[in-house]
């Protein structure tokens, strides 16, 4: 039970409700004990200054001490003891003997008492004893003892002692602890009650998800949390079912790329062994080999590029990729690829605009990899491209307030074509991510292109995104730092 979440919070709870409790109870029981030991002790000083007081009257109108008249010290130590707590008033002569004895609850003196040889010793010198220590051996059972000596002419001549049982004061003390225990007792069901439902309600929703982890384990990416409130838990439950949608859509493009790569793989390897067995078997006559020997040349290279595709995403993934910072001309790079796109263009009938904010403009990246995103940008620009539709690159200097940067350049391909589905636009960059999953406009496509992409940009510390509007437009763009002035 204690190894579950439940289980530690009311471990914890209970643990840390019984420790604070008893610590008050503590503090109280402290309290009240010194609280009623000082009210007790005013009310014993009381008793002995009235008896003591009596018998400096006496002593001044000539009366003996110990007084002769014993009926009217009975009434004496009666009057003095008429508090509401149970006292014993013990008057003894000069030496410690008992003179008179008298109490309000029932109570035996030994006929041979006497008070210590220590304790006289204290009261004749004209000191209160209020140690109930000095007195143990002569009053058994007494919480609280104070002793007065009655003083005359510097010389003592008896002593007032009273005495307070302990088991009356303990037994308020008991009734005081008890009915803080049971409020206590009281006070922790409410707590637990309290405690089961606020770590139900945080235990739950982690139930659930270790159930729908398990599930993820099975392959059910479909499992999705239900999320109450908006504490903490609840943000852990939404990210949660975001982790989820993630991992549902990486199986699907996961499977969409083995699908396509099995395709993509057994296309051309169909191609190249049928029409080499069939020049093998003279099937194919030698005056038309050389063209169809194009046609496997022209799968080996897909092939080839498919492998160094995978090859590429291996080496980013592992860290492996390493980047030359340089200097280089953006904008002759982007004539470059235009130029190598010259026959698709006129195929097209494209209108193709090139925009740049200088002739020449500088960064400072690695040319090869950003050739590698430039040309693939444009590739796919012109291969989603409408018929006699616009292709547009533009190459500009990106303000100070625009994604708050400075110095950067941004390179932008434009075409008008398909676009992308507003349902596929964040999972563009993704691994595996294709398109035209009907392979109807990209044969060639792996699905890895922009996610190799995205990984070069962000490498060097840049960002890439896209725009687009389904059916209408498209456009991918990207930023490079601008090289600094020579």
């Amino acid at each position: 039970m204690f190894k579950s979440v439940f289980g530690k919070f009311l471990l914890a709870f209970v643990l840390i409700i019984t420790v604070c409790l008893s610590m008050f109870l503590m503090v109280v029981y402290g309290i009240v004990n010194n609280y009623a030991a000082d009210v007790k002790m005013d009310s014993a000083r009381q008793v002995a200054e009235a008896v003591r007081d009596y018998i400096y009257a006496e002593v001044q109108e000539g009366n003996l001490m110990p007084p002769e008249d014993e009926a009217d010290m009975d009434w004496m130590l009666k009057l003095a003891t008429t508090s509401t707590d149970r006292m014993l008033v013990i008057l003894t002569d000069a030496d410690g003997a008992p003179v008179a004895v008298q109490s309000n609850y029932a109570v035996e003196v030994a006929d041979d008492f006497r008070l210590p040889d220590n304790a006289m010793l204290v009261l004749r010198g004209g000191v209160e004893v209020n140690s109930p220590s000095y007195f143990r051996q002569v009053i058994k059972d007494s919480q609280l003892v104070y002793a007065l000596p009655i003083m005359h002419e510097g010389q003592m001549i008896g002593t007032v002692v009273v005495s307070s049982p302990s088991a009356h004061w303990m037994g308020l003390l008991n009734v005081m602890s008890r009915t803080i225990v049971m409020a206590s007792l009281w006070i922790m069901l409410a707590a637990l009650i309290a405690v089961y439902f606020i770590s139900e309600r945080v235990s739950a929703p982690l139930r659930e998800m270790r159930h729908a982890a398990k599930d993820f384990a099975d392959g059910n990416f479909d499992r999705r949390v239900v999320v109450y409130g908006n504490d903490e838990v609840a943000e852990l439950g939404i990210a949660f079912n975001q982790m989820a949608q993630s991992l549902e859509n990486l199986e699907k493009t996961r499977s969409s790329f083995i699908a396509n790569v099995s395709h993509d793989l057994r296309s051309p390897m169909t191609t190249i062994a049928g029409f080499i067995d069939a020049i093998r078997d003279g099937v194919i006559p030698p005056e038309k080999q050389d063209y169809y020997l194009g046609v496997i040349s022209s799968e080996v290279h897909r092939l080839s590029r498919l492998v160094s595709s995978l090859l590429d995403v291996t080496r980013i993934e592992a860290g492996e990729r390493k980047f030359v910072m340089a200097p280089f001309d953006i904008c002759e790079m982007g004539r470059q690829i235009l130029i190598s796109f010259e026959q698709q263009i006129e195929e097209k009938q494209l209108a193709v605009e090139f925009l740049c904010d200088q002739d020449s403009m500088m960064v400072l990246a690695d040319h090869d990899a950003i050739y590698q995103i430039f040309y693939n940008i444009c590739d796919n620009a012109v291969k989603f491209s409408q018929d006699e539709g616009i292709l547009r690159v533009s190459i500009c200097h990106v303000s100070e307030t625009e994604k708050n940067k400075k110095n950067r350049i941004q390179i932008s391909v434009y075409n008008q074509g398909v676009g992308i589905a507003a349902e596929d636009l964040p999972m563009v960059f993704d691994r595996f991510y294709k398109g035209d999953k009907s392979r109807g406009l990209d044969r060639r496509g792996t699905g890895l292109g922009l996610y190799i992409s995205k990984t070069i940009i962000s490498a060097h510390g840049e960002d890439i995104w896209v725009t687009s509007v389904e059916g209408k437009d498209c456009q991918f763009s990207f930023t490079l730092k601008q090289a600094p002035l020579s």
